[in-house]
């Protein structure tokens, strides 16, 4: 007996009316017997799930990720099929992967899974911001980049997340809309799996196609962070280090890295080394408590930064579909919490899975819905009859709570009064997005992350798909790009560039910006709307993972590194006393192109640390142009000299560079080294001289290792 599965959107199926998917509502319905075509080799065998019509072909010319080369339907015969359907900023769509893997795993032999990105706002359309979600949800299976909706027409889909299984003669069986996925499909793919495999239908050979990329959580100090807290009276500055797992606690003022709390993936509470995180976001301080939205845990932990623990306040670790009940906070199932803030003994949680704001009492455990029914839609209205649209970001100055509803690209208000309402303050529905600067409803935001509040009572918004920091007057209701060109992209200065930024704070006329795609916390200088880019100055610690404790702040020492026999090396002392400036003597180059030559040399016997980043950045400068791409280097062990294109202008000038130089003693490799320098050269750029290349050289010398230092 064959059955089809039954299709949850409503609405009319045009390109394959054909397969007569039923419309009745969810439930599985079953359908007349019927035999498999002889033609597709399956000539008197009765499947249970088996279909009618051929599946449509995907288009020439489609760009693909996790593929060498583009894939067709032919391909995949003796394959069950899953197309997945979905755009990267549904939180409904990013809740279904764990389920995808585990069939993947599951079903490795009979089972192919193919993304198609059918991208809801402008940005998601970009297969290089596609490959980047890619990335950071670890998707391994074939993606095609469907921004035209070919492959969504042709497949007759009306919602995100949409799955349809075709099976392997190349025949559509049925779709499936919303979530959870995987009880609902698993028995379906069982029997399949069952029953094609008994009649030799099945291809178990690996599609020859199938090349996934990945984002090695080693490459990076930082791994698509998603939030940032800036704690102005302690010092610190917090970081979802969401792609790590991990907490990053570092000073506020010189960026040293104190903590650092997790590491491994998994929902474990207990000491900051054994605690473990799964793609943690918010964060909230509270005396010396800091609260965190562990994401797709489905949890709220506490870490006590005094006692250095870890527990779970909130959350079973169980996605959960609750949208009016509240309870104690470790019966309660949660759903993607994704931001927090704290006020007066209560923390508010931007839910994001349920398109709710919840709330945790810090003195009785209980949580439960604070803001929203539940319903994905811009509406206001009293808080709990009111709706939002996957909300992502919260902070609060004391009398309202401010909210970035990301879905709905708004941004919206929640009283602190339990009697009060949800109102909006810009944004006017879930499919008007873009990049609109402007008063009240003209304004356009797309897909907004992250908000915080200045001291004034402005807000600062991460404008995520936009790529910008935008500046709102919540009493004018009035927008405008503050800080981000709108391309993606990491240049500093006052034409800053970011990459889908995702979290900001405010604290001292500064905002601290979590660069989610730029795997970097930049600063945004409000007086002078300048971007820097935060250094760490011991980033080994970083890049060596699990939990650490930087030592208590010293009289400055040689930056000497102890590595221990298998591991990465730890920062033991600071930067020189004379500050790292180095004076390069001065020189004159002509008017044009030309290069500039940076030449780092060491004594016989040493080497640069392969395991850390070699970093030079170039200061802005109005006489010497460098190509945006060149500005910024970081590369793994460097080779000498370094050579940079350059465009000089006629004048006289100061030409400086800031590195960050790891280098290690190379025979014994037990010592290593960081030196942080920045080189300066007098400059005059004269349309005489013939000489086109700057030189910047500079000798490293080891330091003198006290071995008492280390007892």
């Amino acid at each position: 007996m064959k059955h089809r599965l039954l299709i949850l959107a409503a609405g009319v199926i045009a390109a394959v009316a054909a397969v007569a998917l039923l419309l009745s509502g969810g439930a599985l319905a079953q359908d007349g017997d019927e035999t498999a075509d002889p033609a597709d080799g399956g000539a008197g065998v009765e499947y249970t799930w088996a279909g009618d019509v051929r599946a449509p072909d995907f288009p020439e010319g489609a760009e693909w990720i996790n593929a060498s080369g583009p894939i067709r339907m032919e391909d995949l015969r003796g394959k069950i099929v899953l197309l997945d359907f979905w755009t990267y900023g549904c939180i409904n769509c990013i809740h279904i992967i764990p389920d995808l893997k585990r069939l993947e795993t599951e079903y490795a032999s009979e089972l192919v899974v193919i993304g198609v990105h059918s991208a809801k706002f402008e940005n998601e359309g970009e297969t290089d911001n596609i490959r980047q979600i890619v990335r950071r949800y670890e998707v391994e299976h074939p993606v095609i980049n469907d921004s035209d909706f070919e492959v969504w027409n042709a497949y007759g889909v009306r919602a995100w997340p949409t799955v349809t299984v075709i099976d392997p003669f190349g025949k559509v069986v049925g779709q499936l809309s919303g979530e959870p996925l995987y009880d609902r499909i698993a028995p379906v793919i069982e029997t399949m799996a069952r029953e094609y495999e008994a009649s030799g239908a099945i291809n178990p050979t690996p599609l020859p196609q199938w090349q996934p990329e990945h984002a090695s959580a080693n490459d990076s100090p930082l791994l698509f962070p998603g939030k940032v807290l800036a704690d102005q009276a302690g010092g610190r500055l917090f970081i979802s280090d969401s792609n790590h797992n991990r907490i990053v606690v570092a000073a506020l003022g010189t960026f040293d890295v104190l903590e650092i709390i997790g590491g491994e993936a998994g929902l474990q509470d207990g000491s900051f080394a054994e605690a473990r995180f799964f793609r943690p976001q918010g964060l909230a301080l509270v005396s010396d408590v800091l609260y965190v939205a562990d994401t797709e845990n489905h949890a709220l932990r506490a870490v006590d930064l005094a006692a250095r623990t870890v527990k779970t306040v909130a959350g079973t670790g169980r996605q959960g579909f609750n949208y009016n009940e509240s309870g104690p906070g470790p019966e309660m199932d949660l759903n993607s919490p994704w931001d927090l803030t704290a006020h007066e003994g209560k923390l508010y949680i931007a839910m994001a899975g349920p398109h709710q704001l919840w709330v945790y009492d810090l003195e009785s455990g209980a949580i439960g819905p604070y803001a929203g029914s539940g319903r994905e839609a811009l509406q206001d209205g009293k808080l709990r009859q009111a709706a939002l649209n996957q909300p992502s970001g919260i902070d609060t100055d004391g009398t309202l709570l401010y909210v970035a509803d990301a879905e709905a690209s708004a941004i919206r208000t929640a009283s602190l009064d339990p009697d009060g309402e949800l109102k909006t303050i810009v944004g006017t529905g879930l499919f008007d997005f873009g990049d609109v600067d402007g008063t009240g409803d003209d304004v356009r935001l797309q897909h907004p992350l992250g908000v915080t509040v200045a001291d004034d009572g402005t807000l600062y918004v991460a404008d995520t798909y936009n790529n910008k920091i935008k500046r709102i007057d919540p009493a004018t209701r009035t927008s405008e790009t503050f800080a981000g060109t709108g391309d993606p992209g990491a240049a500093d200065g006052e034409n800053a560039q970011f990459y889908e930024p995702g979290g900001l704070d405010y604290a001292d006329g500064k905002l601290y910006v979590a660069d989610t795609n730029n795997h970097a916390i930049r600063v945004v200088d409000l007086a002078s709307r300048s971007v820097s880019t935060v250094s760490f100055p011991n980033v080994e610690r970083l890049l060596g993972g699990g939990a650490v404790t930087a030592p208590a702040p010293a009289t400055p020492l040689s930056p000497v590194v102890s590595a221990p026999e298998g591991g990465i090396p730890s920062v033991l002392g600071s930067a020189d006393p004379d500050d790292g400036r180095v004076a390069i003597p001065a020189q004159t180059v002509g008017v044009g192109e030309g290069a500039i030559r940076v030449n780092i040399t060491m004594p016989e016997g040493y080497k640069f640390n392969d395991l850390a980043p070699f970093t030079a950045i170039w200061a802005d400068n109005p006489l010497v142009s460098i190509p945006p791409e060149a500005r910024e280097l970081r590369t793994k062990e460097p080779v000498m000299p370094l050579e940079f294109p350059a465009t000089f202008s006629a004048g006289q000038t100061e030409l400086s560079v800031d590195l960050a130089i790891y280098w290690c003693e190379a025979v014994n490799e037990t010592l290593c080294f960081v030196k942080r320098a920045e080189l300066t050269v007098p400059l005059t750029v004269d349309a005489a001289s013939e000489n086109h290349t700057v030189e910047m050289a500079y000798g490293l010398v080891p330091p003198v290792v006290n071995t008492d230092t280390f007892q």
